[in-house]
């Protein structure tokens, strides 16, 4: 059985679930959700290090994982996992290294369907042409997340 808790992260309220066999999967939500008061055993570990990336103590994380997926999905997604924070590739080269420039659709539909929102971070794949293209989450979080992962942090002026 699922257990699930809800967080607060600079980009929202996000929806964690998962089990002892790992996490099945976060989202970030676009309504806010009564937080959780208490975080169950099995979620405790993937709270922890969300929140560490938050505060830029964390760039890669260490969990057990268990989405559910087709086996096509679930090969884009280890590959997903391969980019290393701060970068970024496009839809096209993501299907060269899965070994078919021509899968483009199909990787491009599989990483829309990322059931486990930063921690296998389809943020991290744009367009050919640098432009940043869907995102489930909004395309504004996928710049934030990706200006949160660059080496130049803009300072705010206001």
């Amino acid at each position: 059985m699922l257990q699930t808790c809800y967080i607060e992260t600079p980009l929202g309220h996000a929806k964690i679930t998962g089990n002892e066999n790992g996490i099945a999967s976060v989202s970030i939500l676009d309504t806010q959700k009564e937080l959780s008061d208490s975080i169950p055993e099995s979620l405790l570990d993937c709270v922890i290090q969300l929140k560490a990336y938050f505060n830029d103590t964390r760039k890669t994380f260490d969990l057990k994982l268990n989405p559910e997926g087709t086996t096509f999905q679930k090969k884009v997604w280890k590959q997903l996992e391969t980019i290393p924070f701060g970068k970024s590739i496009s839809y096209l080269d993501l299907s060269k290294q899965l070994g078919d420039a021509k899968a483009i659709r199909a990787v491009a539909n599989a990483n829309g369907k990322n059931p486990l929102w930063i921690i296998v971070p389809c943020h991290r794949v744009i367009g050919s042409d640098g432009s940043l293209t869907g995102y489930a989450g909004g395309l504004y979080r996928k710049q934030w997340l990706l200006n949160h992962e660059s080496d130049y942090k803009q300072q705010m002026l206001f």
